[in-house]
Parts: structure tokens; sequence; C-alpha cells
């Protein structure tokens, strides 16, 4: 197993809370099943900030940024059932990483946190 690529971001909460107002912006950036299951979030501010950390730092540990077919709803997270956030491997993003890192199978892992003024995100793509 290698370590492919890693990236982080950290974002300003009251940045994403002014532009989530934005339905567009919302749709813009978040898949339908994130936007379905933040209906039954009380704290959306935070909710919708890690997955936009999430989504910039899967796109730093491509190597590529949002380029060449990326684009934010194209990275899905969700939680498992114990709350574990985890990137969606979708055909898409599939091919992205096995295009650009020449391999067949690989993992992603992803860590959330946040605090009142922030929230960042983690993320490691390793072969398998």
């Amino acid at each position: 197993m290698k370590i492919l690529g890693i990236g982080v971001d950290i974002i300003e909460n009251k940045r994403i809370r002014n532009s989530i107002k934005n339905a567009q912006f919302k749709k813009r950036i978040y898949s339908l099943k994130e936007l379905r299951k933040s209906i039954s979030i009380k704290d959306k501010t935070n909710y919708f900030s890690k997955r936009f950390a999430a989504k910039e730092a899967f796109a730093k540990a491509l190597g590529t940024g949002f380029r060449k077919n990326l684009n934010f709803k194209d990275i899905e997270i969700i939680n498992d059932i114990m709350g574990k956030p985890n990137i969606v491997k979708t055909k898409k993003i599939t091919s992205i990483v096995q295009e650009k890192f020449k391999v067949k199978n690989f993992n992603c892992f992803l860590s959330l946190s946040d605090e009142k003024d922030y929230s960042t995100a983690f993320v490691i793509i390793q072969s398998t």
C-alpha cells in the first residue's frame, strides 16, 4: 500500500453560513443525498462547512484541484451508521483516481472536525 495523495482544508464557517442562504450555491456544491440529509441536521452551517472542506481536501489530495471535469458535486460525503465520514467512490471518482495515479484499487480516508468558527477536513488517498 502506498499513499498517493494527502489533502487538507480549513474553512471559516461564517463564509458557508452566508453562502448556503443561496439555493443555487447549495445545488452547485452539494449532491442530492447531501442536501436530503441536511434536512435532519440541526447545525446546518457546520454540516455544510465540513463537506465543503472535505471536497476541497479531496481535490488537493488528487493534486489537480477542480480541473479535468471534476466538480464539487462529484465528491459526495456520507456518514456510516456510526457517524464516520466517507467519500463515496462513484464511477467518476474511481475513474479520475485510477487515471491520475495509474492504480486499479484505492481507498480514501477522511477525517472532519469543526469548532464554532472553523471546519477542517483531512483526506488520504491510498493504493490497495
